[in-house]
């Protein structure tokens, strides 16, 4: 069983940044490939990125590719999203999610096996 708390959610203006963070409980958090999905009002749950249990291969969806970064650190149970040059259309809850080992498809919500409860990002324009 594999628990997760994010934070770092908040109210920041477009081209500002902000870094969620993701705490996973448990001992086999490094086993896990991580994900960050995010929800905006009236629409489905989107792929934003993943990262491999190994931490050597990272995923993104096109719409955040050269503004967030995702990464992991294993001693300390977190993974982490950094969101820069924000735009109000990244307006939405985010979501930590953690599936075993590789998912076939890391951009498949039905593939990750664990979810936090969310933590809210409003970019203001």
């Amino acid at each position: 069983q594999v628990q997760l708390v994010e934070s770092g959610g908040g109210l920041q203006q477009a081209g500002g940044s902000l870094r969620l963070s993701c705490v996973a409980s448990g001992r086999t958090f490094s086993s896990h490939t991580m994900g960050w999905f995010r929800q905006a009002p009236g629409k489905e749950r989107e792929f934003v990125a993943a990262i491999s249990w190994t931490g050597d291969t990272v995923s993104y969806v096109d719409s955040v590719k050269g503004r967030f970064t995702i990464s992991r650190n294993n001693a300390k149970n977190t993974v982490f999203l950094q969101m820069n040059s924000l735009k109000p259309e990244d307006t939405a809850v985010y979501y930590c999610a953690a599936v075993l080992r590789n998912p076939r498809n890391w951009n498949t919500v039905d593939e990750y096996d664990y979810w936090g409860q969310g933590t809210q990002v409003t970019v203001s324009s």
